[in-house]
């Protein structure tokens, strides 16, 4: 097996073996505690231009098949693992996760201290990175690395985002009608909504608020998304329209950050970020704890101690982040809008959060009944 190295832009190195395609790949090194889900990781658009760390020791087992995508593509830069499968044990598996990183051209590493790794990132941030099995000499790689684009700053929701607008019918009759704006939506994200009885037009990122409100839809789902939602001007000003006309909206993940901004709240970077399948969070209405899923490096910035007044009306934070007290979700008390900052489609799990897509029905069904 041919060597690798991954360099970080503060200079540390780590040398390992090349794992899935030969190259050159760069990215935000950032790292994901779920022990299972690696496809829909490596699938799910949030991750675009990140060099994902597995925590997990152990990743490949299970193989690849075609049933749990989330999307079209593999979407991250790079992938990183300590000891892959050696092969296959899974009756689903169509092929190998080696053979899939190969074949989609993306480039990784193994054999490292992914302990050592992660620690790294959980004390110093997430940071530039690159893996490389062509070019081993780390001064070199580390120069490069310096030279290529920063996260912070980076629009990327038009890099996901879907060309044509596409439909995806409700399961039996079909009771409600939304329209699901692409940042980087995942494949379960409709089909949640599809087994309440909401037929989805998923449409894209570029779409205005009337080509939007053209669909007839019953309410707006903002969804999840990669890059700085600081850059995100005109999804702002799209949501903002949203708000005015008092259309339902539900949003998860860059879509909460999305509100957030549009109700006039600041966001930022958050020093490592949240990645993985087994984030606590509670809900500050039931006092509840949920283990969701999560994959976001920046935050909504909102006082916990109190409602903020806004152009709209008052919101509150309406679930927080227990590990760090990161807001986690938004609740408008005078507007038919509501956020969270995780994934409650739940692909790969867990499923704790699957009453929030209960609660978006009910949403629309007060406002049908209008």
């Amino acid at each position: 097996m041919s060597k690798a190295l991954l360099v970080l832009e503060d200079g540390r190195v780590f040398h390992g073996e090349q794992y899935g395609a030969q190259g050159e790949a760069f990215g935000e090194a950032v790292f994901s505690t779920g022990m299972t889900g690696y496809q829909e990781t490596l699938t799910d658009p949030s991750y675009h231009r990140q060099i994902v760390v597995q925590t997990a020791p152990h990743i490949g087992n299970t193989g690849v098949n075609d049933e749990d995508r989330e999307s079209w593509r593999i979407w991250v830069a790079g992938y990183v693992v300590r000891d892959p499968a050696r092969r296959v044990s899974n009756w689903r598996a169509q092929r190998s996760l080696d053979d899939e990183l190969q074949d989609s051209g993306v480039v990784g590493i193994s054999g490292i201290d992914t302990r050592a790794l992660t620690r790294h990132l959980r004390e110093r941030g997430a940071m530039r990175s690159v893996i490389s099995s062509v070019d081993l000499d780390a001064d070199s790689l580390l120069a490069k690395v310096r030279a290529s684009p920063e996260m912070a700053g980076a629009d990327l929701s038009s890099e996901v985002t879907c060309t044509q607008p596409y439909t995806v019918a409700a399961e039996g009759e079909t009771r409600y009608t939304v329209a699901a704006i692409d940042y980087g939506i995942k494949k379960m994200t409709p089909r949640r909504m599809a087994e309440r009885g909401i037929t989805s037009h998923v449409l894209p990122s570029t779409y205005d608020v009337e080509q939007i409100l053209a669909t007839g839809a019953d309410a707006v789902f903002l969804s999840n998304g990669p890059g700085d939602p600081a850059t995100a001007d005109h999804a702002v000003a799209v949501v903002r329209g949203l708000l005015a006309r008092e259309v339902p909206l539900f949003g998860i993940c860059f879509g909460n950050q999305l509100l957030g901004r549009a109700f006039g709240l600041g966001t930022y970077k958050l020093r490592y970020g949240h990645r993985g399948i087994n984030q606590p969070v509670q809900d500050r209405a039931t006092g509840k704890v949920e283990v969701t899923a999560h994959n976001h490096g920046f935050a909504v910035d909102a006082p916990l101690d109190r409602a903020s007044a806004t152009e709209f009306g008052e919101v509150e934070v309406s679930h927080v982040c227990l590990n760090d007290d990161v807001v986690e979700g938004l609740r408008a008390r005078d507007v038919p809008a509501f956020s969270v900052q995780y994934h409650p489609e739940a692909a790969a799990g867990p499923h704790d959060a699957a009453y929030l897509f209960d609660r978006f029905t009910e949403l629309l069904s007060t406002k049908v009944a209008r």
